[in-house]
């Protein structure tokens, strides 16, 4: 409990007494309490439906958890309960089911009064709509169309009240930007609501017809395959997830040493996306760009990742390969999109001196851009068996220092702006070590690496993986890392030259931030906003 904001409880007490006044019905008002009864049952009923099981097997296994287990929110019948019945008993159909719904996250009483309470609201304004327009009338008429327009307005008003009261709560539960919280919430809830409103005024019109409430409920035998094909759809999304996983989990084992690099990577770049107002979509998407960044060296010989001394410019190459290996290997992979590029130029920078193609700017992929960031940073805030991780301040320093030359500006506002409201709480390390040197201020100079090769001429590091000043195994230095061959200077994070571990990060577990809509897990308290101690 404690894990819930204050803001959002009393978000939520809101809303209760909002759906409490609701409820009362004022004295003019006479309800159908069969109709209202025979509502709230067979929404409960629906609530708890399951739905079959899919064949097992392992990947089955994995995708049926992740799958809805039975008809969820069960949209046409509280519409058809908006279309029959007055506002305060349209509004009471919803609270049996919503009150003895599955709940899989904690609180568990509390995610379900916030459900009835949000359906109850809702409910009652389509309700209060619908008869305003004249459409208890409409629907007792012989001609049909005439009670689409009434209708019609009411699934409007649902879907808005809906996604109003869904932004709020993931504005305070989640603390997504407000200027994010509601984006796209209402398009693509949309057209779910007016397909669910479309079977409830059939059944609304099915009910008030010589036919009756048994004909009425033949409706709902269409949606419960409609809803079944959804949860396939749910078991497809959790294969492809398991599928992305295994592949991670092939590059942990090839190269131990940054185990939870890619899963962090991914978690980071989730941060970026989401204050950049990023549609929940491309969030995901970004998230696998992330993960599967380093696929690529499966591609890469085991020696080389695993070698212990500076590698030779001939082995840098090869490992600077890695991109486009792993862009090969997902190439045919179609759900994932725009993250197919963010794998193949996640090393490429701003001004132009990175690989494989040496983009410059903007002809970066945005997807890119966020990663190579990501990638930096989760690089220097991990610790390896060569050095501890480095402090979030200090991490983000590097950053900003080397924000347009290495790293787009924009991204790396986006990565401090987002600690500062949720901090960072990495939930895999790569190992337990020996202890490291301790790291050097940031006003001590070594202009040499342990190469003795010359620093970058604009102070950031060229390093393939993004690793930052002071990431090769010898002391820091203010102005930047050496361009040698040191294992760090070539990592996975970001420029162009030396090949380090850090580079080669792979996976792991993300750090959860926040409630996904009162639905998803509370959020994950770590290491407070930029952490520059």
């Amino acid at each position: 409990m404690g894990s819930i904001p204050t803001g959002a409880r009393v978000y939520v007490a809101c809303v209760v007494l909002a759906a409490l006044a609701c409820l009362a019905p004022p004295p003019a008002v006479h309800a159908s309490w069969w109709i209202v009864a025979l509502l709230a049952a067979l929404y409960a009923g629906c609530e708890r439906i399951p739905f079959p099981h899919s064949p097992k097997g392992a990947a089955a296994r994995v995708a049926e958890r992740s799958a809805p287990r039975g008809l969820g929110t069960f949209l046409p019948v509280l519409l058809a309960g908006a279309f029959l019945l007055p506002p305060p008993a349209a509004a009471l159909v919803a609270l049996p089911g919503a009150l003895l719904a599955r709940v899989e996250q904690r609180p568990r009483w509390l995610r379900r009064v916030w459900r009835a309470a949000q359906l109850a609201v809702a409910i009652w304004a389509a309700s209060r709509v619908h008869w305003a327009l004249g459409g208890q009338d409409a629907i007792a008429a012989p001609h049909f169309p005439s009670a689409l327009v009434p209708a019609g307005a009411a699934v409007l008003t649902f879907c808005v009240v809906l996604t109003a009261l869904d932004g709020g709560i993931l504005a305070l539960a989640e603390r997504v930007p407000v200027r994010g919280a509601w984006r796209g919430l209402f398009s693509r809830s949309l057209a779910s609501v007016a397909v669910h409103g479309l079977a409830g005024l059939m059944m609304a019109v099915l009910w008030r017809s010589p036919y009756g409430p048994v004909a009425a409920l033949l409706v709902l035998l269409p949606m419960y395959v409609s809803c079944w094909a959804f949860a396939q759809y749910h078991r497809e999304r959790a294969a492809h997830q398991a599928t992305i996983r295994a592949l991670v989990q092939a590059v942990d084992i090839k190269d131990g040493y940054t185990r939870g690099h890619s899963e962090r990577v991914g978690q980071a770049s989730m941060m970026i996306a989401r204050e950049l107002g990023m549609d929940d979509e491309r969030v995901e998407v970004l998230r696998f760009a992330g993960i599967l960044h380093d696929v690529g060296k499966l591609g890469v010989p085991t020696r080389l990742l695993r070698k212990d001394g500076p590698l030779t410019p001939e082995e840098r190459r090869i490992i600077e390969l890695h991109p486009e290996y792993g862009h090969e290997m997902v190439r045919g992979i179609g759900f994932l999109g725009e993250a197919r590029s963010a794998i193949l130029h996640h090393h490429e920078r701003i001004d132009g001196s990175g690989y494989p193609y040496g983009l410059v700017g903007r002809q970066i992929p945005e997807f890119a851009r966020v990663v190579a960031v990501a990638d930096a940073f989760d690089a220097m805030t991990s610790t390896r068996s060569y050095r501890r991780a480095r402090p979030v301040g200090a991490a983000l320093a590097e950053l900003e220092r080397c924000a347009g030359a290495q790293f787009d500006p924009g991204m790396v506002r986006a990565l401090v702006r987002a600690l500062d409201r949720h901090g960072w709480h990495p939930a895999v390390t790569a190992g337990v070590y020996p202890p490291a040197p301790p790291v050097s201020s940031r006003t001590e100079t070594n202009p040499t690496d342990k190469t003795g090769s010359p620093t970058s001429t604009d102070g950031c590091p060229t390093g393939a993986d993004g690793s930052l000043t002071g990431m090769d195994r010898g002391p820091m230095g203010s102005g930047g890392p050496s361009a040698g061959v040191g294992r760090e200077s070539a990592g996975a994070d970001g420029a162009s030259a030396g090949v380090d571990r850090d580079r080669m990060g792979t996976e792991g577990q993300p750090s959860g931030v926040g409630w996904e809509s009162m639905g998803g897990d509370p959020p994950v308290g770590g290491v407070g906003g930029r952490g520059r101690s």
